[in-house]
Formats: C-alpha cells, structure tokens, sequence
C-alpha cells in the first residue's frame, strides 16, 4: 500500500504573511489609482484654465469694470495681423523704389518693434483701457449703439451700401480776412488770401478700423447712387473676411465688439468736441520779429526803429533767424501753442501796430510787431489736427480721474501669434545691406 506524500503545514505565521501580501497589492493599487486619477485631474484642470478659467480672469479693471483676458488677447491678434499685413503691403508696392527706401525702412523697422510681445500687449491694454472710459462716458451722457449700427459700419467698412453709395462732399465755406492795413501792406509775404473751411454741420462717416480715436471728416447729406453690390455678394465677402479672422481666434463676436468701440469713440468724440467748442476757426496773430542774442542789441534796434528806420533793413541787418530775416522777419499767421510761452504771451498782447519791449526766450531776444490779430479759418488738416488733439486732452483728463488698476498677469497673457513673417526680416537685411555696401563679401580681392 502506497504512503501518501506529505501535505505541508499551512501556519498562522504563513497565513499572516499572505494577508499582508495581499494587503499591500491592495494598497498599491488604490495608490496607484489615487496618482492616476490626480493626474488625470491635473491635466483637465490646466486644459480647463487655459482654455476657459483663465480667459475669464481680468487683465485690468476701469472703475470696477473689468477687462477680461479672452477680449485682450483676441485684440491683441487682430493689432499682430493689421500690423504684419500693413508691413507686407508697404514691402510688396513700395519695397523696390530706390526713393522711398529710407521712409519705407523706418516704417518696416517700427512695425518690427511693435510686433514685440510686451510692446504690442502694452498698447493694446492702453487702447482698451481708454475704450472703456470712452464707452462708460458715453453711456452716462446716454449715448447708444444699437445692433443695427454695427451691422451697418460693417457693411460700410465691406464697401456695401444697400440703400446706395453715399458720396463724401464737404461743405465749404469761404471766410474773408480783414482788408489789409498800410502797415500790413509793408510786409514782404504775399497778402493772405481767404481759406476754405470744413463746416462741421453734417453726418461723420464711419471707418472700420481699430482706431481708438478715430480722426471722423464732417461732411454733407450723402448723394444716392446705384451700387451694383447685392446683398449675397457682400454676405459671400462678410463670411470669407469671418474666416479669415478666426485664423487668428478672431470671432465674429470679436468684430462686432471691435466695430461697437468705434462707434462709440465717434460718437463721444462728437458730443465732446461740440461741447468744447471746437470749430474750424480760431484766435490767430500774424508777426514779425527780429531776434538778436542779447538785450543791448534789441535796445539798439529799438532805437533805430523809434528813430523812423525800416523794419525791413534793420531785420536784414540784425536778425539772426536765418529763416525770415530777409523778409522782413515775417512770421505770417499763427494759432496759441505754436510757438514758445514767452513770445506768444507777448505777441498776443499786443495791438495791431504795436512794437514789444525786448522779449526774452530761448532762442534769445525778439523785437516784435504784430500786423493782424483776428479770428481766422483753419484749412481742413489742420482743422482735424486740431479736434483730434483736443479729445486726446480731454481724454487723458478722464483717464487721469478715473480708477484704473492694470494687473500685472497681463504680461503672461500676451499672444506671439499670428507670427512675423519671415519677409519682413528679410527686407530689413536687405536694406541694411543696401545701405552698407562694403559688406566683406563684396570687397574686392587683393
């Protein structure tokens, strides 16, 4: 009879063993399931606050409104792709003509710059900051933008004029000056003749651009046209221009916010200008002057003018502005803030006729005589200079009584994209290499 084989002792020591074992294997999956999940969690959490949590975290806050990462990183997109598509232009039409080499090179080399990320975010975020307070203004003196004012700057800024094309025809006006005196009749300039005037009674017309304060040219009631543009051709370019801009992350949304802006700058800068009074005149002086380097000089120069000698001669003689001393110092027409304190505060004070004592500034002494002192035209350049600068000023004075906190994450949020193209260094170099034409490779050979 066979034995049977000896079964082994299972202890409670074996067993214990087993159970820790098992324990373990436990733990470690759970572990391991814990790390799992956390990454997991880890990776949802930073697409979540990239893609959503952080594009609704304020980059800068304007009296207690905020200014969300999502809008500022879509404007700065759309500031990086106007800038690169201003510069190829310029390259493309400009970039071979020989004379417009060094104005198209400045022009090239400053859109590099601004394409730098903090510089490019930086303004935008000065821009923004800025619409904010226009548009809260705005909104205070009741100004509105509805939604059919959008849509119709956006189908103006596509060239589509459902109910015809409205031609741009200034108003103007022609605004004599005083008739010359004998006085005025002895300076050398040609008599001034009278100026054409912007009347600024009429519609702005609207340009779809990202101007913060965009400069809007008063003109009269547009003239109706035929415009052979239909409705579904300018839906067809609407939705290739959407395209085009989501490229960038660039929504339709975004235009319309951008087109709402403009809007609201035009608007407001109407009211504010109308109730500043700017107009398309202004307190203007003609004078003439003789500047020497000392006061001994312009005493003696009084002197001889005192005595009945000719303006002319002694401004000939004495006058060291190379720019007018031959021509009797003649300085024509000039508006406040055209030139140094000193010689405008005197030039306005004086009556038409009138010498000045010594008037010291600068550039050294002047002997002064105004010859006309009136409210004269401005021509239109000057005129639009003029309005532009006067809402910056009040602009700034807003700014300045405002509640403006920039957050300093804004310099993370910055986009790099849509990139530079490579064309633009390449012309830079070429220019750079046009300019230097010793370059090593083209030295000739000993």
């Amino acid at each position: 009879m066979a034995r049977n084989p000896r079964q082994p002792l299972v202890t409670k020591k074996h067993l214990a063993r087993i159970q820790r074992e098992e324990l373990q294997r436990k733990y470690l999956l759970i572990g391991s399931a814990i790390v799992l999940a956390l990454v997991v969690l880890i990776i949802v959490f930073g697409i979540l606050n990239e893609t959503y949590l952080k594009q609704r975290q304020p980059v800068a806050v304007v009296n207690g409104e905020q200014i969300m990462t999502a809008d500022f990183q879509a404007r700065v997109r759309y500031e990086r792709q106007q800038t690169i598509n201003n510069a190829l232009y310029l390259i493309q039409v400009f970039g071979s003509s020989q004379e417009m080499a060094s104005f198209i090179s400045s022009q090239i080399q400053d859109a590099s710059s601004r394409l730098e990320p903090e510089i490019m975010g930086e303004q935008v975020l000065d821009d923004m900051v800025n619409e904010t307070i226009i548009r809260q203004e705005a909104t205070k003196r009741g100004i509105t933008v509805t939604s059919q004012d959008i849509d119709l700057l956006i189908q103006e800024s596509l060239g589509y004029y459902p109910n015809g094309t409205p031609t741009s025809q200034p108003t103007l006006e022609i605004l004599p000056t005083s008739t010359l005196s004998a006085l005025q009749l002895t300076a050398v300039p040609p008599t001034p003749t009278a100026t054409q005037v912007l009347t600024p009674t009429a519609t702005p017309t609207a340009t779809a651009t990202a101007t913060l304060v965009p400069t809007i040219t008063p003109t009269s009631l547009p003239t109706i046209t035929p415009t052979p543009y239909t409705q579904q051709g300018y839906e067809d370019t609407l939705k290739e221009r959407i395209t085009e801009l989501s490229a960038i992350d660039f929504s339709e949304a975004d235009l319309r916010k951008l087109a709402d802006v403009i809007l609201y700058s035009q608007r407001l800068q109407e009211a504010v200008l109308e109730e500043l009074g700017v107009g398309p005149t202004e307190e203007q002086v003609w004078a003439r002057h003789i500047l020497v380097p000392d006061e001994a000089t312009a005493d003696l120069v009084l002197g001889r003018l005192s005595a009945g000698e000719d303006w002319c001669e002694l401004a000939a003689s004495f006058s060291t502005d190379t720019s007018n001393k031959d021509n009797c110092g003649d300085l024509n027409w000039f508006g406040r803030e055209r030139m140094v304190a000193e010689f405008e505060t005197a030039a306005y004070a004086l009556a038409v006729g009138e010498i000045s004592e010594p008037v010291q500034t600068s550039f050294g002494y002047h002997v002064i005589q105004v010859l006309g002192h009136e409210e004269r035209p401005l021509d239109q350049s000057t005129y639009e200079s003029k309005r532009s600068q006067a809402f910056q000023d009040w602009l700034e004075e807003q700014r300045t009584n405002s509640d403006v906190e920039i957050l300093e994450i804004w310099r993370d949020r910055v986009p790099s994209d849509p990139a530079a193209p490579s064309a633009i260094q390449e012309y830079l170099l070429s220019i750079q290499n046009t300019s230097n034409p010793l370059q090593p490779e083209t030295l000739p050979t000993p």
